[in-house]
């Protein structure tokens, strides 16, 4: 049986799993078909597709830029280069820092990080029981597995629902308010010269990148990532799913207006809505660790909306598990 049962595969998962496999036996779980978390790449066909979740890497501390810059030597990571279009004069453009990217997908990161922790996909967790000193964990599939070390690394709503009977911390007290974000993925017709991204100053869009920029596929097709901003998502993410073509469509009109790309065909599209993007509003801890009952919590939410900042919850956690 394994030591520690993590769930989630995303940048806290995939690093506290990393860390915890050199001293420990580790199991991860995770509902999606595959690593990444919201840092998730949708492929269509081969190596094409589209990085759905986060967009690129800009590292802020001096550790997770030592993290990076290794991943950038081993060829897992690389710098996303092109013209960058700022058009959002309520934010200013650090042009210092570098927008990195996964070599194949930006859940490379993930993907690195768990190849060697035996990790398990299509595995929701429902439930989740604390008796004898050990964790029993009730999935999808009506299997209940136990273990003496849980750690959980879902965003705070689902945590909050899954352990509010464990966890005595003031912080699941606390109303913490995740930004939703709407992306939508289109195909159109190519175009001789293309920007790498647009930041936009636009209550509905807020971002669009150029996936055929980042150079790890040839297509026929130009292939833009559309994501929404936080306000708009968090007014229409409850009824996405019944209004994806009208949310879609909204989108892609606000992208050929915005960007002055000449309105084409749209090849095919895609759209994805994601509830729990982020939280912008860090709290007091980085993660969380009951010694007595063996629970961890990390996750970028208690630290921020950045990638880096589950990196920055899963090393805090480890050092707490390692006292």
């Amino acid at each position: 049986m394994s030591e520690f049962c993590i769930i989630g595969s995303g940048i806290s998962g995939a690093t506290i799993a990393n860390l915890l496999n050199k001293e420990y036996s580790v199991i991860l779980f995770d509902k999606a078909r595959g690593p990444g978390g919201r840092a998730s790449f949708k492929r269509i066909k081969g190596k094409t597709g589209f990085d759905h979740g986060t967009q690129y890497i800009s590292p802020k501390t001096v550790e997770f830029k030592k993290f990076t810059k290794d991943l950038i030597k081993k060829r897992i990571l690389k710098v996303w280069r092109g013209k960058h279009v700022f058009l959002n004069s309520k934010k200013k453009e650090d042009k210092k820092h570098l927008k990195i990217i996964g070599k194949n997908g930006n859940n490379d990161i993930s993907k690195y990080l768990l190849k060697k922790i035996n990790c398990n996909y299509q595995s929701e967790l429902k439930k989740i029981y604390y008796k004898n000193k050990h964790w029993y964990l009730l999935f999808d599939d009506g299997k209940l597995r136990s273990f003496k070390n849980l750690i959980l690394t879902c965003p705070f709503p689902q945590l909050k629902k899954l352990s509010n009977k464990f966890i005595n911390s003031s912080f699941l007290s606390k109303s913490i308010k995740m930004d939703a974000n709407i992306t939508t993925m289109i195909a159109i017709k190519k175009s001789k010269k293309s920007n790498s991204s647009y930041l936009f100053e636009d209550p509905v869009l807020g971002w669009a990148g150029n996936e055929n920029s980042k150079k790890r596929f040839k297509s026929k097709y130009d292939l833009w990532t559309l994501q929404s901003t936080f306000k708009w998502a968090n007014k229409n993410i409850k009824q996405n799913r019944d209004n994806k073509n009208k949310n879609s469509k909204t989108m892609i009109d606000k992208f050929f207006k915005l960007s002055n790309i000449k309105k084409t065909k749209i090849k095919y599209s895609f759209n994805h809505g994601w509830r729990y993007s982020s939280n912008s509003k860090p709290c007091r801890i980085k993660s969380y660790w009951d010694p007595k009952k063996k629970l961890g919590v990390c996750a970028d939410w208690l630290v921020g909306p950045r990638l880096e900042s589950g990196w920055i919850s899963a090393n805090d956690l480890f050092q707490k598990i390692s006292r």
